[in-house]
Parts: C-alpha cells; structure tokens; sequence
C-alpha cells in the first residue's frame, strides 16, 4: 500500500500531486480519524495548536512531519525519536521582510498616530517624522528571513548590519551585540527560539540601545523580556514595534498595550497573501523528495 500523507489543505492546491503517495486531508484539532496509525509524512496545520503535537505519539508509522511555520519550538520537544522534522523555510520570507519593513516604516512616520488622529477626523501636522534614509538598522538572525528583510530595506538608502549566532564574512557573531548596540537605529530581530535566544533582550540589552532606537520583534515573544521592555518604553529610552508577544495572546489587560511608543500586531508576520503559494510549492517539493527516496530539505532532526 502505497505511503500516507495527511495535509492541511485539499491536495489538488499542490497542482501536480506526487504520485505514489496516498492523500488524506486531516485537521487534527478537529478529529483524529483511524488511519492515525498510518500516516508516514505529516504536514501539519499552520496555526499548531497543542492538538497538532499530541496526535504524533499514536503515529505508529510516521516517518516525517513538516511544519508550515519556520519556527518548530512548539513541536520540536515533541516529535518521536527517528522521525524527521522539516520546517517552514522559505514560506514566510516574504511576508514576515514586508510587515518588519512595514513596522519599521509605520513607527518611524508615526503612522499610528495619524490613523488615530484621522478617527477623530483631526487634520494636523506637527512638523518632520523621522525617514528610515541614513539609518543604521541592525538585523539580529540573518538567515534567509534576515537576507529577505535586508533586500527589501536597502532601497531605501539605510545602512544593514548583519549578525548571526556565529560570525563570517560580512555578518557579525552575536557575541559583539554589545558593541554594535548603541551605534544602531532600529535593531530587528528575527531569530529563532532557543535556549541560547530566550530573553535575549534584556534589561541590559536595551539599556545598551541607542536613546530612541526602534526594536522590532518578528521573531518570537520570549526573546525579549517583557518586563524590561515595558520598562524601558516608559521610560522613554527606546520605542517598539511587536508582531510577536510574550504571552500570547496578549491579555487585554497586559501593560503592553498601554506603553508608549509602541506598535503592535497581532504575530500576523506570514499570514498573507503571498503565503500559500510558497506553502504549496515547498510541500510539493518535500513529497515529490519523499516519494522518490530522495534527501529531504529543510532538516531540523531526525534519521530520514
């Protein structure tokens, strides 16, 4: 019998389904059909809601499971030893580098104000917003998110910093963030989530920043540190702009949404338009990998 599949979404949206595979469109937080045991390759629903990891330990088959998010902190502690986990990479590069360059874009013109200004029907002008032109914008993560974000920043006439979790040609090691910290306009940060990544932004962090540096978090909530970042944003040292909280949701009642010079979204960095198609393409491509023996792309762990 040929291999099982479960998908998210009906397969006839991969245009040329790989042949030799079997096709079941499954949402696990709805139910769980029989054919759990079956299943050899998982691609899992791109909201992962804990549902989507529990039903791996009744795979007694399973051979792969790939995300459609590019982190997998949430599903990694979970997946069982010999199976493959492959993520998202690629699917969101172009929507997370268009909304960074959209909340850098709507922080620094003040975007936010005039929307509320133009809810009261208020015409005013309070003289010269700050243009991204001539500013130093340091990107903390610069993997192909980090590449996309800085292709998209450099026609607007800024300088990019690039640092990565260990040094090369043109990026720096994260480890010279000290340094590089007060010399910076807007620090964006895109990397994943990890033992050595949680809370990076900390009290001392931010203290380092340059006084009205912009902090951009597309990456993860729990990189930066909720408490010092409400702290410093009353204080007045820096301002902010969030796709991504610590907790989430946020709570209504949660200091965030109340502290001054801050602009949030609500983790929304891929979902747009320009997300399914790359979806589609990535998993046609992992399927067409699987069914033919061939090396798989996107490896995170695993013996496939």
């Amino acid at each position: 019998m040929n291999p099982l599949v479960w998908l998210p979404f009906d397969p006839s949206e991969l245009g040329e389904v790989p042949s030799g595979l079997r096709y079941e469109v499954v949402d696990p937080t709805q139910a769980v059909p029989a054919s759990v045991g079956e299943v050899e390759f998982y691609v899992t629903p791109y909201n992962m809601g804990p549902a989507v990891a529990e039903v791996l330990g009744s795979m007694a088959s399973l051979k792969v499971v790939q995300t459609l998010s590019a982190g997998v902190d949430n599903i990694r502690a979970r997946i069982p030893d010999g199976v493959t986990l492959c993520n998202g990479r690629g699917i969101h590069d172009t929507s997370t580098a268009e909304l960074a360059l959209t909340l850098i874009l709507s922080s620094l013109r003040e975007i936010p104000t005039f929307v509320r200004r133009q809810d009261r029907a208020e015409w005013r002008r309070d003289g010269f917003t700050e243009s991204l032109a001539d500013k130093r914008v340091l990107i903390i993560g610069y993997g192909a998110i980090g590449a996309a974000i800085e292709s998209r920043l450099l026609p607007f006439e800024c300088e990019v910093v690039r640092v990565a979790r260990s040094g090369r040609d043109g990026v720096h090691a994260i480890g010279e963030l000290p340094d590089l910290l007060p010399d910076a306009d807007v620090v964006v940060l895109i990397v994943p989530l990890t033992e050595e990544t949680r809370g990076l932004v900390d009290a001392d962090f931010l203290g380092r920043m340059r006084p009205g540096a912009l902090l951009v978090n597309v990456a993860r909530g729990a990189v930066v540190d909720t408490t010092a970042l409400v702290e410093a944003l009353h204080a007045g040292r820096i301002r902010a702009a969030l796709d991504v909280a610590d907790p989430e949701p946020l709570p209504a009642d949660h200091p965030l949404w109340s502290a001054p010079g801050l602009l949030i979204s609500p983790h929304v960095g891929g979902a747009s338009s320009a997300m399914w198609p790359r979806a589609y393409r990535l998993v046609r491509q992992q399927l067409e990998r699987f069914a033919a023996g061939e090396p798989l792309a996107n490896v995170m762990s695993g013996d496939y």
